[in-house]
């Protein structure tokens, strides 16, 4: 058996411990700074992507889903955003007289397919049949039915005819959601 006789010098192990110290808070304070410098934006990396923009977007069939998605999943960031699209008149019994909902056929497989759309209002929604095809343009606001979801405030409409693939495709994963509709 082997036995070591060790004298420890408890000034000696204070000081190193606080030298050990000393260098890991001046270690922190640095990295604090040096992500504080890379946090204040540059006046090159500016941008302003929580206003929505003041021209109007006109939404296509291929990404018609995608923006539908978007704008119900994070209403407040597309409040005042402008939009043009089409598509047809469909109602419910619940609607008020001046509520339709501004709809597309969404194809979910096997034949099928399901009503999307924004719910739209409009002083004088009762002048169009329902299943009735329409060109609108309109600002996104806050409505209710059933819950707190997105309403087109139309601005312009007028009749058009169906176009020749009236169906659009489900939401996929490769639209990046932004705050101004492309």
């Amino acid at each position: 058996m082997i036995i070591y006789n060790i004298k420890l010098n408890k000034k000696v192990i204070f000081k190193t411990c606080l030298v050990i110290m000393f260098i890991l808070a001046i270690s922190i304070g640095i990295l604090g700074i040096t992500n504080l410098i890379k946090s204040i934006p540059r006046e090159d990396n500016l941008i302003n992507d929580s206003i929505p923009s003041s021209e109007v977007a006109e939404i296509k069939p291929e990404n018609y889903t995608n923006i539908l998605k978007s704008v119900h999943e994070d209403l407040d960031t597309y409040i005042g955003q402008k939009i043009s699209f089409s598509g047809y008149v469909y109602r419910l019994n619940g609607f008020k007289e001046d509520q339709f909902v501004l709809a597309r056929d969404m194809d979910i497989g096997n034949k099928q397919t399901l009503i999307v759309g924004f719910l739209c209002s409009y002083e004088k929604a009762a002048e169009f049949d329902t299943y009735t095809w329409v060109t609108v343009t309109g600002e996104i606001t806050k409505g209710n039915y059933n819950g707190e979801i997105p309403l087109l405030k139309i601005t312009s409409i007028e009749k058009t005819n169906k176009p020749e693939s009236p169906t659009v495709c489900m939401p996929d994963s490769s639209y990046v959601p932004t705050a101004v509709i492309y």
